[in-house]
């Protein structure tokens, strides 16, 4: 077996049966790069690697300065890999079977208050199209705590705001419902009723919800400069980007009391233990009111 021919049905793989994005499938072939250059430099074939070579690519990986995170995700791919080789080639014993991945802390992640958020989208101009697009965008994204991908690939077929849902595809293509309030409704029904409505739109294009000028899908990176441009018209010192949005939905959930599994079923993860971080979150707020409010603090 030849790395090419591997990699290739890996790919293959995780496209079509694990149903995987682009973005996630791209993430792990990078990932199986490094592996595969590392095991090059040795002459070393896919199906006869062993753990101690494993363990010494870890070592090799490692001495490129990479974090632990990176080093645990990486590590997380080529598991995936060997576990698909097994599978589907027959591999009798898994090289990745007894290495455990790096200590990881718990970051807990950047939020914005309230008033933040505020601050942030009374800033945008609405005397443009591009304002009130911006202006319901970020109701959205906040008040739906979404990804940025599920943002810009959110479809008008599937905004269902007479009942106040909408149907978001997040991370391998699965599909979930998630509720949307009153005042992304109010902005995003302005933006298509008296904006979009009046825009040229590119042919097979006509069913993203969020278009640039010229009439195409907003990319990510334009998300994160719209962002970048709001937060410095403030001067808000912060570092932000679209997930800060998402992190701070899930957070003032939880300060107000939200159910945790309402709250992971809203965000779309997989497990709880990822939905759980937002408690560290909750627990940060609750020191800062009693620093900030108690008369012994």
């Amino acid at each position: 077996m030849d790395w090419n021919a591997a990699i290739n049905d890996f790919t293959h793989y995780l496209r079509m049966e694990r149903a995987m994005s682009a973005n996630t499938v791209e993430a792990y072939l990078n990932d199986m790069a490094k592996l595969r250059q590392f095991a090059e430099l040795q002459g070393i074939p896919p199906n006869e690697i062993t753990t101690q070579q494993l363990q010494d690519f870890l070592v090799w990986i490692n001495g490129f300065g990479l974090s632990a995170h990176s080093q645990a995700r990486i590590l997380s791919g080529i598991k995936t890999f060997y576990v698909y080789l097994s599978l589907e080639h027959g591999l009798i014993e898994n090289p990745t079977a007894l290495i455990q991945p790096p200590r990881l802390g718990r970051k807990i992640p950047d939020v914005l208050n309230v008033t933040e958020i505020d601050k942030l989208i009374a800033a945008i101009d609405l005397s443009t199209p591009e304002g009130m697009r911006n202006k319901a965008m970020l109701e959205v994204l906040y008040g739906c705590g979404l990804r940025v991908s599920e943002l810009v690939g959110l479809k008008v077929s599937n905004l269902f705001l007479d009942v106040e849902f909408i149907k978001v595809e997040g991370k391998g293509s699965k599909e979930r419902l998630v509720p949307i309030g009153a005042q992304a409704i109010k902005y995003l029904r302005i933006y298509l009723d008296e904006v979009r409505i009046h825009q040229k739109i590119n042919s097979g294009q006509d069913n993203f919800v969020f278009l640039n000028r010229r009439g195409s899908p907003l990319t990510r990176v334009m998300v994160f400069i719209i962002i970048k441009e709001l937060a410095k018209s403030i001067g808000l010192k912060k570092k932000i980007s679209p997930h800060t949005f998402r992190h701070s939905f899930a957070s003032h959930l939880v300060e107000g009391g939200a159910d945790l599994r309402a709250v992971q079923e809203m965000l779309g993860h997989e497990s709880i233990t990822t939905t759980e971080i937002y408690t560290h979150v909750d627990r940060e707020y609750l020191h800062a009111v009693i620093t900030q409010y108690h008369p012994r603090s």
